[in-house]
């Protein structure tokens, strides 16, 4: 015979506490006691209506906060010291994809309701991924902070799946436009910037950052240690993209011999910079690059790509340098080199040929 949960108090009732799915003013969950004087299997069975109000929030207490209210708080408080770009991307989402939650309070957030979100962004994959991030941060926050029960978050979010967008910029540089890169013709500035992109590797913000000092010709190195970025048009400089990002890396003579004339003859030392300014603006690094791309004759052409060519011919050097090297060089992970290394790798294999190798019966 099976033993009753629960036992008969002297007053005669079956008793138990369990969470009604609100919380108290100090944030502790909110318990209340259910009491029959039936039997144990009578109050075994009124728990489990409750628990399935609390997991269904039926019993929840209504948030008259909206989904779009709350996110903009969250971006004031919880992505306070957040990059000047990452807070204007977020503060995009909110304001222009988040507006059809704007009556939708976030106690009563429904997976339906993101779906929507995301269905108005039909056909944009790169919002689409930036609405659903932005949304299940919010989400987490909300629990954090007694709006949306625990255990809601899987509830809303569990298989929203956003389809994987190709990236354009992980391919290495065409034939043509490595020939163009010292071929083409450039003004000064727009051929350094290049062979700083091309012969080094660096991202965007840390190739506009540069100033004089950072680059050591005698002993053939340049110092990344700061990064470019723009509010809107005008530029300021941060840290790199992470730790990983102060680094140092060897000049090739390919590119080194008119990096150094063109810094000698620098009217001031950053070497990318607006007339009239000290730093470069993001409109004109926009004609900046847009000269470069007519140049090259490749209007789809990024400075990203310049990047994954590097390292894309870096991998082809393995093992003379080692993968943890090359990743020190990008200041990156390693896991995104091995990424593009297996990507080498698959192109060059040739299983038949491998198979008759390693199994050839030799006399």
């Amino acid at each position: 015979m099976a033993t009753a949960k629960y036992t008969k108090g002297k007053d005669g009732y079956y008793q138990a506490k369990v969470w009604d799915g609100t919380y108290t003013e100090a944030g502790v969950k909110h318990r209340v006691t259910l009491r029959t004087k039936k039997s144990s299997r009578a109050l075994e069975e009124m728990v489990r209506e409750l628990e399935e109000k609390v997991r269904n929030r039926d019993v929840l207490k209504e948030s008259k906060v909206s989904v779009q209210d709350y996110a903009r708080t969250w971006l004031n408080i919880y992505k306070h010291d957040a990059e000047l770009n990452t807070k204007a991307m977020y503060r995009h989402i909110i304001e222009v994809h988040m507006d059809i939650l704007k009556a939708v309070p976030i106690s009563a957030l429904r997976k339906t309701d993101v779906l929507l979100c995301l269905n108005a962004a039909s056909g944009k994959l790169r919002t689409q991924e930036q609405i659903l991030l932005t949304l299940k941060q919010v989400v987490k926050a909300a629990v954090t902070d007694k709006h949306i029960a625990p255990g809601v978050y899987m509830e809303i979010f569990d298989g929203i799946r956003i389809k994987k967008q190709k990236n354009t910029d992980k391919r290495p540089l065409t034939p043509e436009e490595k020939a163009a890169v010292f071929s083409a013709e450039f003004t000064n500035m727009q051929k350094a910037f290049v062979y700083v992109i091309y012969g080094c590797g660096l991202r965007r913000g840390e190739a506009l950052a540069l100033e004089r000092p950072d680059f050591d010709f005698e002993g053939k190195k340049l110092s990344i240690n700061k990064a470019l970025a723009f509010d809107k048009n005008t530029p300021y400089i941060k840290s790199t993209k992470s730790q990983n990002g102060i680094r140092e890396v060897p000049i090739p003579s390919s590119v080194l011999p008119f990096l150094r004339e063109y810094c000698n003859c620098l009217p001031q030392s950053r070497l990318f910079y607006t007339a009239g300014k000290n730093i470069m603006t993001k409109s004109s690094y926009v004609k900046l690059w847009a000269g470069i791309q007519q140049k090259m004759n490749s209007p789809d052409l990024t400075a990203h790509i310049f990047r994954h060519n590097y390292c894309t011919n870096l991998c082809y050097q393995i093992p003379t340098v080692s993968i943890k090297k090359i990743a020190e060089l990008l200041g990156d992970h390693e896991k995104m080199v091995i990424e593009v290394y297996n990507h080498i790798i698959l192109e060059k294999e040739d299983a038949e040929k491998a198979v008759e190798l390693a199994l050839s019966i030799r006399m």
